[in-house]
């Protein structure tokens, strides 16, 4: 029987979007950046890129149940969903939720929520990357100030963002893990250096940044001091999580109708069909369909079984170690998918530049490049793996 509260908010976000949803940004019409940018506004104002996040700091406060019926609302409604940046909702946001104080989740939260501020992870370093807790940045309070000094590596996004979450060495004396303290502060500031790296795939989505003499407010320490690792580890199971595709970020992703799941779209196929033809109906090449068959198998089952882990975090406690199976998962998932779409394509596939080449094969070939770092960025899959054999499975160190 249906909820009679559930239906009621149902009738009244439908009654919304109606009145609000611009008609080029219904389905099969052509949206305008101005539609776009004017229906975010709308949808920001109300809390609805984080719609589960209390309303007292910028959220929807919706329930989860409302949650669900706004994410199909939005998928009957319109063709693009407006999205907050996904460090500051995925990652940051949900560890300010349950470890900031309350002056911290005012001053923060709602800028997430409407996208004002853009976030950043200085997590690893030079001298740190998959043993994290070597990190050496320091941060020495002074007055009212802590004074940061050194270098974060493969920060994603730095040379777009505001500010930073950053993990600090304040107690260079304690024990490895207990001397760290998780610190948030301006990226925009004199003594921030950022450069971009040139990865294989041609893009600089990377960083390396370096600090001298900059200043965070004491007030943006989160949680207690030296006490940043429990936050840190709490985050990358967000980070991981979010990495796989486990969560939204707040709502369920965008469905076109109600009523049983669909067959998987196969992108890989019509790739296949364009470049190797048909023969009786099937691909011609025989060896590479089954492996393309494997991989949508593969990944619908992935799918499903994320969809499940996601129920079940959300009547518990959120994300846990098995985030890193599905990390790992997925990285190898998306690997397998590129280097299948690379033996579709053929000669195509060596497209880097120039006009014998279309924008799509050279979309994909940088593509591909680029997924050799899905098993390095947000820990590498032999962290996972660890994790997975320590808090999964519990084997002995």
């Amino acid at each position: 029987m249906p909820d009679a509260s559930l239906e009621a908010f149902r009738s009244e976000l439908v009654e919304w979007l109606e009145a609000n949803c611009p008609a080029s940004l219904r389905p099969g019409a052509t949206s305008t950046k101005e539609d776009r940018d004017s229906w975010q506004q709308v949808y920001i104002e109300r809390g609805y890129t984080m719609p589960t996040w209390p309303r007292e700091y910028g959220g929807g406060g919706l329930s989860k149940d409302e949650a669900r019926v706004l994410s199909h609302e939005m998928g009957r409604f319109a063709n693009w969903v407006p999205v907050a940046s996904f460090f500051g909702t995925s990652m940051l946001g949900p560890v300010l939720l349950e470890f900031g104080n309350e002056e911290q989740k005012k001053e923060h939260l709602p800028k997430i929520v409407s996208c004002e501020i853009q976030w950043c992870q200085g997590y690893s370093e030079p001298g740190a990357g998959s043993d994290l807790a070597s990190l050496q940045t320091r941060a020495v309070r002074d007055g009212d100030k802590y004074i940061i000094n050194g270098s974060k590596i493969w920060t994603t996004g730095a040379n777009n963002a505001d500010w930073i979450f950053c993990l600090t060495r304040t107690d260079p004396d304690a024990a490895k893990h207990d001397g760290i303290s998780f610190i948030l502060f301006d990226l925009r500031q004199p003594g921030v250096t950022i450069s971009p790296i040139q990865l294989i795939s041609g893009a600089s989505e990377f960083c390396q940044v370096f600090f001298q003499d900059v200043k965070a407010e004491a007030r943006n320490l989160v949680g207690t001091l030296n006490g940043g690792w429990t936050i840190a580890k709490r985050l990358l199971q967000h980070e991981r999580a979010m990495l796989s595709g486990g969560t939204g970020g707040g709502g369920e992703r965008p469905q076109a109708k109600k009523g049983p799941v669909p067959a998987p779209t196969s992108a890989l196929a019509e790739a296949a069909r364009a470049h190797l033809g048909e023969k009786q109906g099937q691909l011609a090449d025989y060896p590479l369909r089954d492996r393309i068959a494997q991989n949508e198998m593969d990944a619908l089952c992935f799918g499903l079984t994320l969809k499940r882990s996601g129920e079940q975090a959300k009547a518990g406690q959120g994300p846990g170690p098995a985030t890193s199976m599905f990390k790992l998962y997925a990285s190898e998932l998306n690997k397998r998918r590129s280097e299948i779409l690379m033996s579709v394509r053929g000669a195509a596939a060596l497209g880097w530049s120039g006009d014998e080449f279309t924008p799509l094969d050279i979309m994909e070939t940088r593509g591909w490049l680029r997924s050799k770092g899905n098993s390095i960025e947000g820990g590498t899959s032999e962290v996972q793996l660890n994790v997975i054999a320590k808090r999964v499975l519990g084997l002995p160190d």
